[in-house]
């Protein structure tokens, strides 16, 4: 096994439990030894602390895997999907849901993979050389615990070009004929894996969702970026008088619709426009809602573009609020990485004083926790969500 030194107290960090070393943390970054190999780290002392993915090719040059010394087999990502199997069991029964997020990279010791799990199909992301030279392990290891119906690999991140990866999509194993229906908080949803956004269905918001269910009850809703409908199929679910849907996509629409006729949900109506423009024509035409609801897709992809992102989500959350009945609810999300909490939150107090409405915060949430948060490793906390009265 090649050797890797860090560069003297570059340790510290890894020691507080973090996953990555930089490629500016090490003595040198020897570029014979090929992307993706499993490498020794040690000190700049020549003390051993643990092994990892390599790559000479990124700025994230180590990922630690074990602080021990072990073969990455099979064996191994069995051993980790067990103990993660066991975590997401307690979390979301059998008889709560048949979806869940099995593994969320760092904070289930697994750096740069991404499971989730739809019914009897996984769906599988790799961002590391690593993880996508190990695949046939990874799939054998989840045919061995779960004999699932089919393994789809949805490799399309932007995310994989900073290791050198290409990007692409398959069916790893077995085959899909139709879509997958999932059904969680009593609410189903019809699941395009090998085509639908990311993994093929956005989990991570499904304890916002239903959170928005005592402010739903006989209320008008309005739901931008619907997506899959996942907020307001849940305002229909408590009882909402009407809903309506928006969203950009003909397909995001289709399955909103589908999805509503599946649950028996007759008040959901569907709109297709750009949020934007037609929050500002609701709000000319001085349209209230009694619940609000805005999920939009990431609006920056890296740090260079965070300050337009702000004053995205600033005018989107004014056009907004502004749109909420007096005493009503505003529920806003963002899911984009490159913003912190304080940020967000910093920004819809902007965008509450420019709509001249007095926001008070009832609920604070990130993801749901089936993607929990490794407190040493601030990447993997990314959704932001916040529930308001609006007077």
């Amino acid at each position: 096994m090649h050797k890797l030194t860090l560069r003297k107290h570059e340790e510290r960090r890894l020691h507080a439990g973090h996953q990555w070393i930089f490629s500016n943390e090490l003595v040198n970054v020897p570029k014979h030894i090929p992307a993706g190999e499993v490498v020794a780290l040690y000190s700049h002392a020549n003390h051993f602390l643990g092994i990892g993915f390599f790559n000479p090719h990124s700025l994230i040059s180590f990922r630690l895997l074990s602080e021990v010394q072990q073969e990455i087999s099979q064996t191994f990502f069995e051993e980790r999907f067990k103990q993660a199997y066991d975590l997401r069991k307690k979390l979301y029964p059998e008889s709560q849901t048949n979806a869940f997020r099995l593994i969320h990279a760092e904070s289930d010791r697994l750096s740069g993979l991404i499971i989730d799990k739809f019914d009897s199909v996984f769906s599988v992301q790799t961002f590391s050389a690593g993880m996508e030279k190990h695949l046939p392990d990874i799939c054998n290891a989840l045919n061995s615990l779960f004999s699932p119906k089919a393994i789809v690999i949805r490799n399309e991140s932007e995310l994989r070009l900073l290791e050198g990866l290409s990007q692409y999509k398959r069916v790893e194993y077995g085959s899909i004929q139709d879509k997958i229906e999932i059904y969680d908080g009593e609410v189903f949803y019809l699941v395009d894996v090998l085509n639908g956004h990311k993994t093929g269905f956005f989990l991570d918001q499904r304890e916002n969702r239903k959170a928005i269910r005592p402010f739903a009850h006989n209320a008008q809703v309005l739901d931008v970026f619907t997506s899959d409908g996942g907020f307001a199929l849940n305002a229909c679910k408590a009882q909402a008088k009407s809903v309506l849907a928006i969203d950009a996509s003909d397909d995001a629409l289709a399955r909103t619709t589908h999805n509503a006729k599946r649950n028996g949900f007759s008040q959901l109506h569907t709109l297709k426009a750009d949020a934007f423009k037609v929050l500002e024509e609701f709000v000319k035409e001085k349209r209230q809602y009694d619940l609000v609801m805005l999920d939009p897709p990431s609006l920056t992809k890296s740090k260079k573009t965070v300050a337009n992102a702000l004053q995205a989500y600033r005018k989107l959350n004014r056009l907004g609020i502004s749109l909420v009945k007096p005493n009503g609810f505003f529920a806003t999300s963002s899911c984009s990485h490159h913003i912190g909490e304080s940020e967000f939150f910093e920004t819809v107090q902007k965008a509450s004083n420019d709509a001249k409405r007095e926001c008070v915060l009832l609920q604070k949430a990130s993801q749901a926790p089936d993607h929990p948060v490794l407190l040493a490793m601030p990447e993997t906390k990314y959704l932001k969500f916040g529930l308001f009265f609006v007077r």
